[in-house]
């Protein structure tokens, strides 16, 4: 994981992309622990770094690689029980692989438990294998080995032995990996040359900080004309005159009021932040009961904005609050007053409040709900901080009327579509199947369709008044609303629909799809690739993915699918695609030693992984290498970037 903010401000959210460089996140202590004459225990402790994530042991259909633990030699000794954990877990959904799952953070513990006869004849040999990831990006399957072998009679108080390297697989040279018939100095590191040509294309990088505040602020903009914020603008400028004694103070306690606003909704986002925290409450916003809630949520606000029954806070509440506020002086009086304001909103601004938290929590960043809630109450506050420094304006301000009760309606369209987004989150995690991408697509075309409708008058709801003609910008809406409905239609049948891709569920969930159009590589094997590529005399883009890649399937999607850049890759280039996390195992294991570490090269994905961190000097997957025939690098890498124009022009670059 990727997300936008819905109808509040057009962004594209690019994604995260990692750097070239080799990324270990998690640190292993594997100890064996004496705890009788006939027993012992090995335990495995992961430290893992901040941000990151180790998955659990049972892990379901289709989803990462669960942690386990291998044990390829065990003499005079027995397993007892299975492999357990006594470190707590986190249970949330996460957004890389669509489902809920267990992983644990900051540390996991691994104990297994044996019995043996005679503790000197003991040994214990194996592997732990996990994957780790962070809200982002997951890294390759990773092997970690262990050897015991005891050497004295075990004795009864427990005592602890650390792992050994079992060096039991010949070690050889990267090039001895290489196909028999590979030329091996395509093998040859060229980390060096690759950092010669500058830093990685294709990083977009995380949300800035600016972004966030734009987004609060288009966010609070659209407040503004809900109508339960309208009509407390001549309210709140009469309250303000009233206890003027002349022009300049009135200005004042203007200000005031507007930072007052900004003040209450600043303390609401660093409340949220104290109590969530940026990562908890990323987390919180991919959680399926949060989804699921989030969707009763706004579907309710739309039905009421339809006119269907009305959403209001106890009236007590503001009664008494707004009395104590007359009958107070200074800036406490103004305090209150603007946490009346936010109260009596509440019902309008909430969803757009937790849509957009729900969203720039995604950013990671510590201050980005309250950077959220500096923008939004902003553009809040500056309206009633204007009128009442100019009241005359007042005059010319629009009055309550249907124009109002339309935004209203629109409003509810709106939510309608997006509480479907929250739904399917839902609806992947507990894998109900009930909205699969086809129903996602058809109930969001009848909706835009519906909302096309409404704008040229064509429907009517209980508090519209009569309309004797269509405004010139209703038919404009509606033209963008009806063509965005047509746009859509294509999808039913499979279409990739770039424009929604980032709300529809995936492809795969689509019983019936009739688009053949992908991007194939020439070559899964890079040797095989590389030999090829030099006999037809051509270049070649190096694709390290991996099946369990979400943002390697978000680039195919988007990227390679543009008509200029399939041209370049399956023209141009020769393309190679090698998967990470392929487990089909290699005919001989190899074992080599890497940074001071006895690794195990078992299968093909250990192959390809050892491949992009011994040559490239990186571990990061989507990761993209241009190359000559040679197996040199000829430009930048590449990452992760839904861009087609900026792939396209590192393709050109040759």
């Amino acid at each position: 994981m990727t997300k936008r903010l819905f109808f509040l401000l057009p962004m594209l959210f690019a994604g995260f992309a990692l750097s070239a460089q080799i990324y270990e996140p998690v640190k292993w202590i594997i100890e064996k622990k004496v705890t009788s004459p006939k027993t012992f225990e090995i335990i495995f402790t992961a430290k893992i770094d901040d941000g990151w994530h180790v998955y659990g042991t049972n892990i379901p259909e289709n989803g990462p690689r669960p942690t386990s633990v291998a044990f390829e030699k065990l003499e005079n000794a027995q397993k007892v029980g299975n492999l357990e954990s006594p470190s707590e877990a986190c249970k949330e959904y996460d957004v890389n692989f669509d489902m809920e799952l267990t992983w644990y953070k900051n540390e996991a513990v691994f104990i297994q438990k044996f019995a043996h006869d005679k503790a000197s004849k003991v040994t214990v040999e194996g592997y732990v294998e996990f994957m780790v990831c962070n809200d982002q990006t997951c890294l390759p399957p990773t092997q970690e080995h262990f050897s015991f072998k005891s050497g004295a009679a075990a004795v009864s108080s427990p005592v602890s032995e650390t792992t050994e390297s079992s060096g039991s697989e010949t070690e050889v040279s990267p090039q001895d990996i290489t196909s028999a018939d590979a030329r091996t100095d395509y093998w040859t590191p060229v980390t060096g040359e690759l950092q010669n040509f500058g830093g990685e294309s294709g990083n977009a990088g995380s949300w800035s900080l600016w972004f966030i505040f734009l987004a609060g602020l288009a966010g609070g903009f659209i407040a503004l004309f809900t109508p339960c914020v309208w009509p407390i603008i001549p309210m709140t400028v009469s309250f303000f005159l009233k206890r003027s004694e002349n022009k300049s103070r009135g200005r004042r306690d203007a200000i005031l009021y507007g930072l007052s606003i900004i003040i209450i909704y600043i303390t609401l986002g660093i409340l949220i932040t104290l109590i969530f925290g940026a990562s908890a409450l990323n987390s919180l916003s991919t959680s399926a009961v949060f989804n699921l809630f989030f969707f009763a949520l706004l579907a309710l606000f739309a039905v009421s904005f339809f006119g269907a029954f009305e959403i209001t806070l106890p009236s007590s509440w503001s009664t008494k609050i707004d009395a104590k506020a007359e009958n107070t002086a200074g800036f406490l009086s103004i305090l209150l007053m603007a946490f009346t304001l936010v109260l009596v909103s509440f019902s309008c601004t909430g969803p757009i409040i937790g849509t957009v938290l729900v969203e720039v929590a995604g950013s990671g960043s510590i201050l980005s709900p309250a950077i959220a809630m500096l923008g939004f109450a902003t553009a809040l506050s500056i309206p009633f901080t204007l009128f009442a420094i100019f009241p005359s304006w007042l005059k010319s301000m629009p009055k309550s009327g249907g124009w109002l009760n339309t935004i209203k309606v629109v409003l509810a369209f709106l939510e309608l579509a997006l509480a479907l987004k929250f739904l399917s989150v839902a609806d992947l995690a507990y894998g109900w199947r009930i909205l699969d991408r086809e129903v996602f697509i058809a109930l969001w075309i009848v909706i835009f369709f519906l909302l096309g409708l409404y704008l040229l008058g064509k429907i009517r709801f209980p508090h519209d008044s009569e309309k004797k003609h269509t405004s010139v910008l209703g038919v404009f809406l509606a033209i963008i609303s009806l063509s965005f409905s047509v746009y859509m239609i294509p999808g039913l049948w499979g279409a990739p629909l770039k424009a929604v891709s980032a709300f529809a569920p995936p492809l795969y969930t689509q019983d019936f799809n009739l688009y053949n159009k992908e991007v194939h590589p020439a070559f899964t094997d890079y040797d095989l690739g590389m030999a090829y590529a030099a006999e037809q005399g051509k270049p070649v883009v190096l694709d390290f993915t991996g099946y369990g890649c979400v943002n390697c399937r978000e680039m195919e999607a988007s990227v390679w699918l543009d008509p200029e850049v399939k041209e370049l890759l399956t023209g141009k280039y020769v393309l190679i695609s090698v998967y990470v996390d392929d487990k089909t195992p290699l005919a001989k294991p190899y074992t080599v030693t890497e940074n001071g570490k006895t690794r195990k090269i078992k299968t093909v994905g250990d192959k390809w992984s050892y491949l992009q961190r011994y040559k490239f000097g990186a571990n990061a997957q989507p990761f993209y290498v241009m190359l000559d025939n040679e197996g040199k690098p000829v430009n930048t890498s590449y990452a992760y970037d839904k861009d087609p124009r900026k792939f396209a022009k590192w393709l050109k670059r040759l």
